[in-house]
């Protein structure tokens, strides 16, 4: 899926807030490198998160917002290790159920439909 498609999708979904901060989660999970997606549904996660990251989440918001947006041009170790415990901390804030609920409704909702091929458009 590309970038308009992935929006699209957001338009066509009533994502609450929770989901905005699993959405945001999962972002951080790619940027520290621990996201076991293939390469094509990281693709797909990070626009995604692109589409997404101007709703509010419950728990997550503006500072890691930011932090994403640093980490995505400069990665040093430093900033990375920050991310890792960013996203920790994301991950204990939000429950395992509420997280596996997400990936249950992006996958059933077709989020990760045309994912079989590499996909580099924009």
């Amino acid at each position: 899926m590309n970038a308009v498609s992935v929006s699209l999708w957001v338009t066509q979904q009533s994502l609450s807030p929770s989901d905005i901060d699993c959405a945001v989660a999962v972002m951080l999970k790619i940027l520290d490198g621990k996201c076991k997606m293939n390469g094509v549904e990281k693709q797909v996660m990070t626009r995604l998160y692109d589409a997404v990251k101007g709703r509010a989440g419950l728990k997550l918001g503006d500072d890691e917002h930011r932090l994403i947006d640093q980490a995505r041009v400069d990665a040093s170790d430093a900033l990375r290790n920050l991310i890792y415990e960013k996203r920790v901390l994301a991950e204990t804030a939000i429950s395992r159920p509420v997280m596996k609920a997400f990936k249950a409704m992006i996958c059933q909702q077709g989020l990760f439909a045309d994912t079989t091929e590499a996909d580099d458009s924009e």
